[in-house]
């Protein structure tokens, strides 16, 4: 496994995590997403993180925005990025490893993700309908997962409200 750069994301670096999302998706949506949350009252500095190749060329890209679970404060990881020549080289779990500690760092609590049951996991995430927390829309059970960054902080429950240009 690589050892990755990792760092908050700067505005020089704005066209490059336009360019990591372009290239990972199908689509242009996760990449207009992302350019809407940071526009949005849900963007928190410091919780944009980028992993780097030895020579700073960003390669991989997790964001943590401001959500809520019922009405308590959380955040919502994602979009998570990598280019594709460079998927399943760690850098991926290099930059969602970073925003979380970053995260925790802050005083955060929560997060909730909305993706791959057999890779969210291995940072802790456990599906949460078992602690009562759900959305609106109707997603598999198993997709829908959460975490406590700390361990005297045990999940709320409640409905996951995301900021707006989630359209959730």
């Amino acid at each position: 496994m690589r050892n990755w750069i990792t760092r908050a994301e700067t505005s020089a670096d704005i066209p490059a995590i336009r360019d990591i999302n372009l290239a990972a998706f199908d689509t242009s949506l996760e990449a207009d997403l992302v350019e809407a949350l940071r526009a949005d009252s849900s963007w928190i500095e410091g919780l944009s993180l980028l992993s780097a190749e030895e020579n700073g060329r960003p390669v991989g890209y997790a964001l943590l925005t401001r959500c809520h679970i019922g009405d308590t404060p959380a955040l919502c990881l994602g979009p998570c990025a990598v280019r594709p020549e460079q998927q399943n080289s760690g850098a991926g779990s290099a930059a969602v490893r970073a925003a979380l500690a970053a995260a925790k760092d802050m005083g955060e609590h929560y997060v909730v993700v909305l993706g791959h049951p057999t890779y969210y996991p291995r940072f802790g995430f456990s599906r949460a309908s078992v602690h009562g927390i759900g959305l609106t829309i109707d997603v598999p059970d198993e997709a829908l997962m959460a975490l406590t960054l700390d361990a005297e902080h045990p999940l709320p429950s409640g409905i996951v409200r995301y900021a707006a240009p989630f359209g959730i």
